[in-house]
């Protein structure tokens, strides 16, 4: 079939590189978010998967919005008979949906109609979530709600970062989306309505989401420090500025009040609602990332002194 893939960042690569390498669809061009200014000189730069194409000589397509009139226009001309989509970050028209005769149709990072919307891998880990995964399916106008192609589940390992379990689920979900883009054209898939029961969503997580609350018990702290790494990144104050703090580590060890410091020869304790949690990484104002324990001694933590 002729193709247009949907992407932007890392996370979609494994899926276009499937779909390029599978040697049974043609790729015509890529749509992807405008290039975006980045490092200190804050100059342009392709987004990965705009990146990829250009390596493979593919067409690259960054409307600033799926509806300007120059973008349909193009897509028409391209005559798509399905669109494959991973995370490319924008809402797609009526206009565009209706281009393609097998649609637009999305991997998505979770078991729909489980965490519909923007953070689903996210929520499964902050949620304690044993089991998730991937599913494939038509996009339609209603969030996350189209007919379902394909499932797959990967379980949530309790060590696990968002990041970790993202980048498991992108690499099998290519598979995945590559299976059903040839099952479409075959005939042998059929998409399957969503379950109406067992619907629940997954909001973009902000930076006020990240703040880690040490009145919450250890395993919420845990949770959460988890499902934000790397994005938007776990934070605390410390001394009334903000520190960067990499996931936490669940202990054993004799209480302490919440947020408050027990600095050890090996580890640096922080308590909790339950037993304290033992502090990863730690990143302070206009410093590099290091070792809480490194971390402790430049700051010559006190006794008694919290985390807020």
């Amino acid at each position: 079939m002729r193709l247009v893939f949907a992407g932007t960042p890392e996370v979609a690569l494994p899926s276009l590189r499937a779909l390029l390498d599978s040697g049974r669809h043609d790729v015509v061009a890529v749509v992807t978010r405008p290039d975006a200014p980045a490092g200190r000189g804050r100059r342009l730069v392709r987004s990965p998967v705009g990146a990829l194409a250009d390596e493979r000589g593919i067409e690259v397509l960054t409307p600033a919005k799926a509806s300007d009139p120059a973008f349909l226009g193009r897509l028409r001309e391209l005559a798509p008979d399905c669109c494959p989509v991973v995370a490319y970050g924008a809402l797609l028209p009526q206009a565009a949906l209706d281009i393609p005769e097998h649609g637009w149709v999305n991997l998505h990072f979770s078991i729909l109609p489980a965490w519909r919307g923007a953070a689903p891998v996210q929520a499964a880990v902050r949620h304690g979530d044993e089991i998730t995964g991937a599913t494939t399916f038509r996009i339609v106008k209603a969030m996350d709600a189209g007919p379902v192609y394909g499932v797959l589940t990967e379980p949530v390992r309790d060590t696990d970062t968002a990041g970790d379990l993202l980048t498991r689920l992108a690499d099998a979900g290519a598979g995945l989306l590559a299976s059903t883009v040839d099952g479409i054209e075959d005939g042998s898939l059929t998409a399957v309505e969503q379950p109406a029961d067992g619907v629940s969503y997954a909001a973009k997580v902000t930076a006020e989401d990240a703040r880690l609350d040490f009145t919450a018990p250890a395993l919420a702290v845990d949770r959460l420090a988890r499902a934000v790494t790397p994005e938007p990144g776990a934070w605390a104050e410390f001394r009334g500025e903000r520190i960067k703090l990499g996931p936490v580590r669940r202990t054993d060890a004799e209480r302490l009040k919440p947020g408050e410091l027990l600095v050890e020869r090996k580890r640096v304790l922080a308590g909790t609602a339950t037993d304290p949690v033992a502090l990863g990484e730690v990143q302070a104002p206009g410093k590099k990332r290091m070792a809480a324990t490194d971390w402790a001694r430049g700051a010559r933590v006190e006794p008694g002194e919290r985390l807020t």
